[in-house]
């Protein structure tokens, strides 16, 4: 072999040598990035929070929440108080022997425990709260706003805002609320929007509405079904002692209204209500025109007037309306 082609071959021998070693070299760093980034990223995994939300699973609607598992801790095990306090609220606020309010459960009004959508749920409300409310004309915290359910709708006294029961509906709350942005308001809160009927609610037409629609559940009489045990109620009453007394939310035409469009007959939902904006007006005028516990200091409500709702059915005002048209509308002005 002459030496020219040994040169040759040499050359060749070495330009292979040369791309093998860069092909193990490529080969090396892969391996090296395939085994060292896996690792680090389920490192930082592990040094997260097991309840960490990941974008996937953020609902922008209330009706997208899906059931949460409270963890095995102490904050789970306090959720799950709350959640109870908040289904079964007649089994527990007992002062001695004597109840602190009414037979209703929050569940009666804030349905399937506060996760229905536009029946005023809770979820997300861990994302609203401090926030202004007229009818106190300052910016109340989560804790101020449940006691005022407590004194209205419940019919019964405010709970010590430090107390365990507090802290287990706050933490219910904040669990159901987990996978919701922290950016305000969230899709599906509050009660549904609707067109109001520009006239006057028609109690007689409310009558015959409330006779083909809700008797089988809250009775001819308005007064509900209890449940077994006699404690509270499977199907809340709608007016007398045991209902949310005149100072409640319910109590106004426009939110009772909102609330049973969307949701009553049992069943209904904002996206498939049972009965029409005429007849929602008109059951809601009737049901809350019957006799129901009275609030005490209620003219101390909605210190600035102008901020009092056109549908509160109680003086004073800021305007010469009448307290009729107040309560049954219409809200044309």
């Amino acid at each position: 072999m002459s030496k020219r082609i040994r040169v040759m071959e040499y050359k060749k021998l070495t330009n292979y040598l040369k791309a093998l070693s860069w092909i193990i070299i490529a080969l090396f760093i892969t391996c090296t990035t395939l085994c060292v980034f896996p690792l680090k990223h389920e490192n930082n995994d592990r040094s997260k929070d097991s309840s960490a939300v990941t974008n996937d699973s953020l609902i922008t609607h209330v009706s997208q929440f899906k059931a949460v598992s409270f963890e095995d801790n102490p904050e789970g095990e306090m959720a799950s108080y709350g959640e109870k306090l908040i289904k079964n609220t007649y089994d527990y606020f007992y002062d001695g022997e004597l109840k602190i309010g009414n037979k209703l459960a929050c569940t009666s009004c804030h349905l399937n425990g506060g996760t229905k959508a536009f029946a005023a749920p809770y979820v997300g409300l861990t994302n609203v709260f401090p926030t202004y409310i007229g009818r106190e004309n300052k910016v109340e915290s989560l804790e101020e706003r449940i006691n005022g359910c407590f004194e209205r709708s419940m019919n019964g006294r405010a709970i010590p805002e430090n107390s365990k029961e507090m802290r287990a509906i706050v933490t219910y709350i904040k669990n159901i609320s987990i996978n919701t942005r922290n950016k305000g308001r969230l899709a599906g809160q509050g009660f549904v929007k609707m067109d109001i009927p520009n006239r006057a609610a028609d109690l007689k037409h409310g009558k015959l509405v409330f006779e083909g629609k809700c008797t089988n559940c809250h009775g001819k009489d308005g007064q509900g079904m209890l449940q077994p045990t006699g404690k509270g109620y499977l199907y809340p009453p709608l007016w007398g002692k045991d209902s949310y007394n005149d100072g409640a939310g319910m109590a106004r035409l426009l939110t009772a209204t909102r609330f049973i469009k969307a949701n009553m007959p049992l069943g209904a939902s904002y996206d498939a209500p049972q009965l029409s904006d005429d007849e929602a007006y008109d059951v809601a005028a009737y049901i809350n025109s019957f006799d129901r516990p009275k609030k005490v200091n209620k003219e101390f409500d909605y210190p600035n007037l102008a901020k009092k709702p056109k549908d509160s059915p109680y003086p004073p005002y800021a305007d010469n309306i009448s307290l009729e048209q107040h309560k049954h509308g219409p809200y044309n002005f």
